[in-house]
C-alpha cells in the first residue's frame, strides 16, 4: 500500500476526510498524540485498525467528534456527572466513557456496552472530523506496544505502506494520550491520567476516584473498559527500568546501575544530569515538560542503539502520574524504589 502523505492545509484535510469517509485509514494530529482514524460508523473501516497496528481486538477504540452536540448522538443515559465535564472542559486532551447508542458497532468497542468519546481541541483534528462527515474512531498511530507518536515521523517509522494517509501536522503539544473518565459506574473514575489531571477537576468540585489499573496491568483474564489498561504500552526495542524516588538518592542509585551493565546505556532525566558512560536525555524541569517530551525521547533511544533505559522519576503531583503510568507501562512494571 501507497501511503500519501499530506499537508496540514484545506486540500490536504479534505483529502483526508474523503479517504476516512470511503472506508480508508489516516494518522492526523491532536493536541496528545497522533490518532489513527476511521469511520467510527464501519465495522469494516474500524477493523482496518486493529490490523494496521498489530492491536488486540479486545483493546477499545476512542470516538472523536468535532463538536459536543455529538456526543449525545452516539451515547446514552449521559448523567449530570458527565455533562458538568463535558461543559467545563471539552474541547480538551479528555476522553469520557459512556453507555453507547447502537450506531458505534461494537469492533469499536471491543464488544463493550460503552463507548469512550473525545472532543480533541487540536483544530487540525476538527477539521478532519468535519471534513470526514463521520465521528473518527482512532487510536495512537503507533505499532501496538510502541511509544506513542508525537511526531509526523514517528507515524512514518511505523504505519508507512500500512495505511492510507497521514497528515503532517508537526509536533503534539502535550505528548501523552487523553485523559479517561469512566462515567458508567456510580461515581467517576480516571482510568487513564492526561492532560486534564484530577487537581484540574477537583478544583471545579469534581470528585473522581483513581482506577487500579493506572500503575498496575489487569489480568489476562479482566476485560479493559479503555485503551491501556491491560496490555504493556509504550516500549521502545531497549529495556526500560524506572527509579523512583527523592531525586539525589535516584542518582546515585543509576550511576550504581550503570556500572554494573556493559549494555549500551541510556538514562531519560529531569533538570539535566551527569552520568558516565551513558546516553543521556533530557525530559525537561518539569512533569508537564516530561510528559511532553516521554515518547520521543523513548524513540530517540532506539534510533541511538540504547539497550538499556534508566528513567528518572521522583513527583507524582499534577502531570506527573500521567507520566508515571506511561513510565510504569513502558517499563513493564519494572520499577526499583529508592
Amino acid at each position: 500500500m501507497e501511503t500519501l502523505i499530506l499537508t496540514n492545509d484545506e486540500n490536504g484535510i479534505n483529502k483526508a476526510g474523503e479517504i476516512i469517509r470511503n472506508g480508508g485509514l489516516v494518522a492526523f494530529p491532536t493536541e496528545t498524540v497522533y490518532g489513527l482514524g476511521a469511520n467510527s460508523l464501519s465495522s469494516d473501516a474500524a477493523s482496518k485498525i486493529y490490523a494496521a497496528k498489530g492491536r488486540p481486538s479486545d483493546n477499545p477504540l476512542i470516538v472523536h467528534v468535532c463538536c459536543k452536540e455529538d456526543i449525545y448522538k452516539i451515547a446514552a443515559d449521559i448523567p449530570k456527572a458527565a455533562e458538568t465535564v463535558i461543559d467545563m472542559f471539552m474541547p480538551a486532551p479528555l476522553t469520557v466513557i459512556l453507555k453507547k447508542k447502537d450506531i458505534i458497532p461494537d469492533t469499536v468497542t471491543a464488544g463493550l456496552e460503552s463507548v469512550a468519546v473525545r472532543f480533541p481541541a487540536d483544530e487540525t483534528a476538527q477539521k478532519l472530523i468535519r471534513a470526514a462527515g463521520v465521528p473518527v474512531a482512532a487510536p495512537s498511530a503507533n505499532l501496538s506496544g510502541k511509544p506513542s507518536p508525537t511526531k509526523s515521523k514517528h507515524v512514518i517509522a511505523d504505519m508507512n505502506g500500512r495505511i492510507d494517509a497521514i497528515i503532517d501536522g508537526g509536533d503534539c503539544e502535550v505528548g501523552v494520550e487523553s485523559t479517561i473518565i469512566d462515567f458508567t459506574g456510580d461515581v467517576p473514575v480516571i482510568l487513564r491520567p492526561g492532560g486534564v489531571t484530577k487537581e484540574d477537576l477537583e478544583k471545579q468540585g469534581i470528585e473522581v476516584h483513581i482506577d487500579k489499573s493506572i500503575l498496575n496491568s489487569l489480568s489476562k483474564s479482566e476485560k479493559p473498559k479503555c485503551p491501556g489498561m491491560k496490555y504493556k504500552h509504550y516500549a521502545p526495542d531497549a529495556d526500560v527500568t524506572v527509579v523512583e524516588g527523592e531525586k539525589t538518592a535516584v542518582r546515585k542509585k543509576i550511576k550504581e546501575l550503570i556500572g554494573n551493565t556493559d549494555k549500551i546505556t541510556g538514562v531519560l532525566t529531569m533538570n539535566g544530569a551527569d552520568y558516565d558512560n551513558a546516553v543521556i536525555l533530557s525530559a525537561g524541569g518539569t512533569n508537564k515538560e516530561y510528559a511532553k517530551n516521554l515518547f520521543s525521547a523513548l524513540r530517540e533511544f532506539d534510533e541511538l542503539g540504547v539497550e538499556i533505559v534508566f528513567a528518572e522519576f521522583c513527583s507524582d503531583d499534577g502531570y506527573g502520574l500521567a507520566v508515571k503510568n506511561r513510565l510504569y507501562k513502558a517499563a513493564g512494571g519494572k520499577v526499583i524504589h529508592v
